[in-house]
């Protein structure tokens, strides 16, 4: 099976091809560009690097929130693009899941984090089954950074851009209890939420095309405002 993955959920734009569980191609930029204008192009040099043709995709598979309304709309839509020229299904697999399976192994559990602006923001909290497949302890929600800290009582490994972000603040917060990952570990990476797609999809999971809608977990500035 070929699976096609995209993330824009950040400022970062990622692209995988995956066949089955095995990597083809894989690309990763974060380059502050619009994602509305390199994404596609990003696509298709992943399709022509791996020599596949876009009508042997079996699966579609992306980042379905949280994360930048901007990029989450985007990615949807190419997704739904895509969907419907070729007739495939969409297997959208959340963006904090998809983050920590960059820690798959950690013998702690890992709370991937998203800078939500105004002192919030995206976490969860996460533990790895035999199968490096993440399992929710804390549900993705957004939140004040204290309200998250409140309800860790044992060391974590942390990891994203909201972990860069709010280090120091986690640091304060919960001292020796507070790890963190390495850089190369805090990017979203298209093939995590190939590979995620693949068992949802096993599993009988997917989104119709014409109703699937990211999981932005909160209103955007325009639905604040009224």
């Amino acid at each position: 099976m070929h699976i096609l993955a995209l993330d824009t959920a950040t400022k970062t734009v990622s692209a995988a091809l995956l066949e089955d569980e095995r990597i083809l191609a894989e690309g990763y930029a974060d380059l502050d560009r619009h994602h509305a204008t390199s994404v596609l192009p990003f696509v298709q040099s992943i399709l022509d690097l791996a020599g596949v043709d876009i009508g042997k995709i079996d699966l579609l598979a992306g980042t379905g929130g949280p994360g930048s309304f901007t990029g989450l709309r985007i990615g949807a839509g190419t997704l739904k693009g895509l969907a419907l020229a070729t007739g495939k299904p969409i297997v959208p697999v959340s963006t904090l899941e998809t983050l920590a399976v960059n820690a798959a192994g950690s013998g702690i559990p890992v709370c991937p984090l998203l800078d939500a602006r105004k002192g919030q923001v995206y976490g969860g909290l996460y533990r790895f089954d035999g199968n490096g497949i993440p399992c929710s302890v804390l549900p993705d929600a957004t939140m004040d950074l204290s309200d998250l800290l409140g309800k860790i009582c044992e060391p974590v490994l942390f990891l994203g851009e909201g972990a860069v972000v709010c280090r120091e603040k986690i640091r304060e917060g919960l001292g020796e209890y507070a790890r963190f990952a390495p850089p190369p570990l805090n990017g979203i990476r298209a093939s995590a939420a190939g590979w995620l797609a693949l068992q949802h999809y096993r599993e009988g999971r997917s989104a119709d095309p014409l109703t699937f809608i990211p999981a932005y977990l909160r209103k955007s500035e325009a639905e604040t405002r009224g």
